[in-house]
């Protein structure tokens, strides 16, 4: 394709070249690492921003086809999305929300098939399917043990087994989460700061998040419910597995909710921005929702 009239460029330097005296001279090759560097260093105001046609690429002879550039424009997305990932991966929060999406897996398969099981043994004996609903976890899986089949105590061997690892990962993620999260964690458990955390997808969107949002993180579909259907909105998501929010009395367990949200989001700012423990604080708003509970103080 012959290049027609050179278009006009606003700003002196561009993924594809650099603008001098009216006239934009190639950048000098196509390798992605190249061209990404050169985007690191183009500094301009967004507002005034227009990217340019891609024929502007073309009459200044860094390609020749509407194709080429779009394949070196997509070589050099790739490799900047690769980079960006990269560096989201390395961070030490991304494998404890690994290990925590991993830790409710395994309580989900434990339970579904202690039930499943449980569910097979009372159906060979007729006996047993009286007493069996009231079984749970480790007593559910030591009567399978005990008096199964020779199936059934082999399946309930195997979620034995699991539950051990699922009580090691636990211990596991307690540990990272006080080094990760070291004031979320210290103000509602290991656990439940890694469930926020997995939540948020990060720790630089946690600390973002507002306390109204913390109060209801991880209630989802009820918070869906509630905007197609008008029910009633829900008041605590995840945070309701923290012991001072279900074992408040019902009519504290708003107050708490909120109180304990607008600490959770302090916490998650200082893990952030500081990166270490803070004991004042965490006195401070262990307080406060004490107060909040009707525990201690007014």
């Amino acid at each position: 394709m012959t290049p027609g009239k050179p278009r006009s460029l606003s700003m002196p330097s561009y993924w594809f070249g650099d603008v001098t005296g009216g006239k934009c001279t190639p950048a000098g090759s196509h390798d992605p690492e190249y061209l990404s560097f050169r985007l690191d260093g183009i500094r301009t105001e967004m507002e005034s921003f227009c990217p340019p046609a891609w024929e502007a690429a073309r009459d200044s002879g860094f390609v020749s086809s509407r194709g080429e550039y779009i394949r070196v424009l997509r070589e050099v997305c790739i490799y900047r999305a690769e980079k960006a990932l990269a560096l989201v991966a390395a961070r030490p929060e991304q494998e404890l929300i690994q290990m925590v999406h991993m830790r409710d897996q395994l309580d989900e398969v434990i339970n579904l098939v202690t039930g499943r099981a449980l569910e097979w043994h009372a159906a060979r004996s007729p006996e047993f399917s009286r007493k069996f609903r009231a079984l749970k976890g480790k007593r559910a899986l030591e009567a399978l043990v005990a008096g199964g089949s020779p199936r059934v105590r082999g399946i309930a061997t195997g979620m034995m087994h699991l539950s051990e690892v699922k009580a090691d990962l636990t211990r596991e993620i307690e540990q990272m989460a006080g080094e990760v999260i070291p004031n979320c964690t210290g103000l509602v458990g290991g656990v439940v700061a890694a469930r926020l955390l997995a939540a948020a997808g990060g720790l630089e969107a946690l600390a973002r998040l507002p306390a109204g949002t913390f109060q209801v993180l991880g209630a989802r579909t009820a918070l869906f419910a509630h905007i197609r259907s008008g029910s009633a909105p829900p008041k605590h998501g995840i945070i309701y597995q923290y012991r001072k929010v279900h074992g408040a009395k019902k009519g504290r367990r708003g107050k708490v909710s909120r109180t304990l949200a607008a600490k959770i989001a302090l916490a998650a700012r200082i893990d952030y921005f500081r990166g270490e423990r803070d004991e004042e604080f965490l006195d401070t708003a262990r307080a406060a929702v004490e107060r909040a509970a009707g525990e201690s103080g007014s």
